[in-house]
């Protein structure tokens, strides 16, 4: 994938994916968004893509009737788990990173995958009042219900559940 491309895959329960010659579009609130019951981006593995994740997880909720600190609590979750991913791993083979998100009953679950790090697994720490870094996923703890990590065949996926 070309740097700065943004790949995207919807999942419906009633129709299969929407792709256009290898390349799925971005959703951008216009194609349906309140029957798109999962989202998946392929975002290039850059600080920047959280941005984009913001952006396009606001648009999404917003088609879904959600707003205010739901949509807030959301953004920050995601936010936290690509910069993350983007600080601490290292990309999936085409240098991307792949960020999904689905309504499951009464929660949202959110998942980043990229190609994991040789050296640590994602885990919270305690972070003293001085440090500039080290409380994303203290937050993200505190903001999800849950949260697990995955690792398969050389990519790992960081899931959140957030009750909404």
């Amino acid at each position: 994938m070309a740097e700065g491309t943004l790949c995207t895959t919807y999942e419906t329960r009633d129709r299969p994916a929407a792709t256009s010659k290898g390349a799925a579009h971005l959703w951008d609130g216009s194609m349906g968004g309140a029957d798109t019951d999962n989202v998946r981006l392929r975002l290039p593995f850059t600080a920047p893509s959280a941005s984009t994740v913001r952006r396009e997880l606001r648009s999404w909720l917003e088609q879904k009737g959600f707003d205010g600190e739901t949509i807030d609590d959301a953004r920050v979750v995601v936010s936290e788990l690509v910069g993350n991913s983007v600080r601490h791993a290292i990309p999936l083979p085409a240098n991307d990173l792949v960020v999904a998100w689905a309504l499951e009953n009464d929660d949202l679950v959110i998942s980043v995958s990229d190609g994991g790090s040789p050296t640590t697994k994602p885990h919270t720490v305690t972070a003293s009042g001085s440090q500039v870094s080290g409380r994303g996923l203290g937050i993200v703890e505190a903001l999800a219900q849950r949260w697990w990590v995955e690792d398969k065949l050389g990519q790992t996926t960081v899931h959140v559940r957030i009750p909404l």
